[in-house]
């Protein structure tokens, strides 16, 4: 069976698109927390639903990103 191995670089894009999508989802929240005029403690006591929200859109991120990586290759292979 093949090992499959993540360089350092892919290691580092991918703690950057975690990191990128819980930062989106905590702005999210705190834009909720304008919109709807609540008590600023919801930016404490929501954090655990904004790990939450973040691990879902990194997960729709790298379903996205594997499937337009599987549509370049399928056409590359049209291609040759």
């Amino acid at each position: 069976m093949k090992d499959i191995l993540f360089t350092v670089k892919q290691q580092k894009c991918e703690i950057v698109w975690l990191c990128s999508c819980i930062a989106a989802s905590f702005i999210l929240n705190v834009v909720s927390i304008i919109i709807y005029r609540t008590e600023w403690k919801e930016l404490w006591t929501q954090s655990v639903w904004v790990i939450f929200i973040g691990a879902g859109l990194y997960a729709l991120s790298v379903f996205i990103r594997l499937i337009v990586c599987g549509i370049r290759r399928l056409f590359r292979k049209q291609a040759d």
